[in-house]
């Protein structure tokens, strides 16, 4: 069988390492993954319920529409129902709008590094791929503006940015989307947009009846803790919301899904208990990183990315052989860095006392 050859250059996603493979490998009963991003403190508690309430339904497709939870978002956005879309989890929503607008003949700019599925998409749907190095760490919006051509088709900026947590303000943003030709479409992926707490950062969903070439892109996985549920979201005018659900897949989120994101949605008071102890972890983290002099990106997601100036994949296996998964910088294009999920409490406690002797450099095999 022959597929086709530019598949073939896409690496397949590599998640965070299964629990499961780590208690085998390393015969541990206890093991905490600090990889994913994940909310650790879980999801409201009002989820389950909601949960429940539909399990007598599974025989029955889900809406295709997401009506109600449409309606729910809508409200809640102060948007038009119209302008949105659903996708299981955010990350199809970046294949509905790859699949949509680029081809050969198209190119798509990215900074460099980010979320890998900006490039995977590209190449599978055979555009070119220009990829703008961070700056700082951050996206280097004049760069990437500077790189728009005649066959630009899709800019994307993630905000905060995967994997460095770092993000562009309110400012950056505005001059950059001036920029920007209409006939162009920039996405603003916010996967972590409830996390954040910055002053500066953009509130992007007033800008589009600005900025029609906008799609704001958000999720349920990250603080609202419906991971495994997969649903995800975007916001954009209602032509380019048109234009997607041409290419989406019919009945893509479930009805359990659905009726999860509905109750999380409403607990807004479990958004922001999370989004307060995760800035609590955060600060219990980087202030071990401060005493023992080690260099971060200032984070405004649920991660912190830093550098422990030690062969990330070493580390990485050291880390796993206590029972700590968390990524590897080199996997994420910070060779000597380590990407490690805000836990709870006990959670970052335990990973700061592992990491207490590889930084002083103690460890012994």
């Amino acid at each position: 069988m022959q597929p086709k050859q530019r598949i073939l250059n896409v690496p397949v996603y590599q998640p965070g390492k299964p629990i499961d493979d780590v208690k085998r490998e390393f015969g541990l009963t206890e093991v905490i993954k600090l990889a994913s991003n994940e909310n650790p403190f879980g999801f409201s508690p009002d989820v389950k319920e909601a949960i429940m309430g539909h399990l007598d339904t599974l025989a029955v497709y889900p809406d295709g529409a997401s009506l109600q939870l449409r309606w729910d978002l809508a409200e809640f956005l102060k948007v038009q129902p119209e302008q949105l879309i659903f996708g299981n989890g955010s990350d199809e929503v970046v294949q509905m709008i790859s699949r949509a607008y680029l081809g050969e003949g198209t190119n798509t700019i990215t900074a460099t590094p980010t979320f890998p599925q900006y490039r995977s998409n590209a190449i599978i749907d055979g555009a070119e791929l220009i990829e703008v190095p961070l700056k700082n760490g951050v996206h280097d919006l004049e760069a990437m503006a500077d790189a728009i051509n005649e066959q630009t088709r899709v800019v994307w900026v993630c905000n905060p940015n995967n994997p460095s947590g770092t993000i562009v303000t309110a400012t950056e943003l505005e001059a950059f989307l001036k920029r920007v030709p209409q006939n162009v479409l920039v996405v603003l992926d916010e996967a972590y947009y409830e996390y954040v707490v910055a002053e500066e950062y953009p509130q992007t969903v007033p800008m589009l009846s600005q900025y029609p070439n906008l799609i704001i892109l958000r999720t349920f996985s990250k603080i609202y803790g419906l991971a495994a549920l997969r649903i995800g979201y975007g916001i954009a005018s209602a032509e380019v919301i048109d234009h997607l659900n041409h290419v989406r897949e019919p009945f893509n989120t479930s009805s359990l899904a659905q009726a999860a994101a509905r109750a999380a949605l409403k607990d807004q008071s479990f958004v922001e208990k999370c989004r307060n102890l995760n800035r609590q972890g955060m600060k219990q983290l980087t202030d071990q990183f401060d005493a023992w002099g080690l260099d971060y990106y200032p984070s405004q997601a649920n991660f912190v990315l830093v550098n422990l100036k030690q062969d990330s994949d070493e580390v990485f296996r050291k880390l796993l052989s206590q029972g700590i998964i968390v990524r590897s910088g080199r996997a994420l294009g910070f060779p000597g860095y380590q990407r490690i999920t805000v836990g709870n409490a006990e959670q970052n406690e335990k990973i700061l006392q592992a990491l207490r002797d590889i930084v002083a450099g103690a460890w012994k095999e």
